[in-house]
C-alpha cells in the first residue's frame, strides 16, 4: 500500500502545499508510491464525544458521526506508513488536522495489541509561515497522537518561511529515507 500524506492547509499554494510535495517528492526518490489526502477537502468534523465521552470508538474502534473520516480512516489504516504534513496554527496543528487525529486517537489507542497502526512509521511535519513560532509545541502534539497510537516515529521536522528552502530538501531526504526502510523490510 502507498504511504499515506495527510496535508492539512486549504492554501494549495503555500508552504504546507510544498512540504507535502517534499514528502512525495523523497518517497518517490525510493521507489515508494504515496497519495496525498487533503483533510480540508474530506469534510471531517469535530468528535461528539458520544455515550459520556466514549462510544463505538473504544469498544469497536469506529466511529459512529458519518462523514469523510470513515474513508480517510481506512486509507490511513491501510497504508504501509503515515506523513503528517501541517501548518502551524497558534502553536497547534491546524483544525481539519486536530479534527482528524482526535478521531484517529479515539478510534485507534484502546486497541490492544495496537494494529494494524501500531508500529507502522509515522514522518511528521510541521510548517510555520507566520511567525514561525510555535513548532515544538505543534510537533510536540503530532508525536502525542504518534504515542497514543502506538506509530513509531520517523522524524520530526519544523519549517519556516525563513528555513523554507533548506527543510524542504530535509524533508525529501528524511522522506527517501523513510521510502527505503520501508522498501527494506
Amino acid at each position: 500500500m502507498p504511504v499515506i500524506i495527510l496535508s492539512s492547509s486549504p492554501n494549495t499554494d503555500g508552504l504546507t502545499a510544498a512540504c507535502a510535495s517534499a514528502v512525495a517528492s523523497g518517497l518517490g526518490e525510493s521507489g515508494v508510491s504515496s497519495r496525498e489526502i487533503r483533510l480540508t477537502d474530506s469534510h471531517i468534523g469535530l468528535c461528539r464525544q458520544c455515550d459520556n465521552g466514549w462510544g463505538p470508538c473504544r469498544s469497536e474502534h469506529s466511529c459512529q458521526v458519518a462523514d469523510g473520516f470513515q474513508t480517510v480512516h481506512k486509507a490511513v489504516l491501510e497504508a504501509d506508513a503515515l506523513a503528517i504534513v501541517t501548518p502551524v496554527y497558534f502553536g497547534e496543528m491546524s483544525e481539519s488536522m486536530k479534527a482528524f487525529t482526535d478521531r484517529l486517537r479515539r478510534c485507534e489507542a484502546t486497541k490492544q495489541p495496537k494494529e494494524p497502526l501500531g508500529g507502522k512509521r509515522i514522518l511528521c511535519v510541521a510548517a510555520a509561515g507566520g511567525s514561525g513560532g510555535g513548532l515544538l509545541s505543534c510537533l510536540e502534539q503530532i508525536e502525542r497522537v504518534a504515542t497514543h497510537i502506538g506509530m513509531k516515529r520517523h522524524d520530526l521536522i519544523g519549517v519556516t518561511r525563513w528555513t523554507q528552502k533548506h527543510q524542504l530538501d530535509a524533508i525529501r531526504k528524511s522522506a527517501r529515507a523513510l521510502g527505503e526502510t520501508l522498501a527494506g523490510s
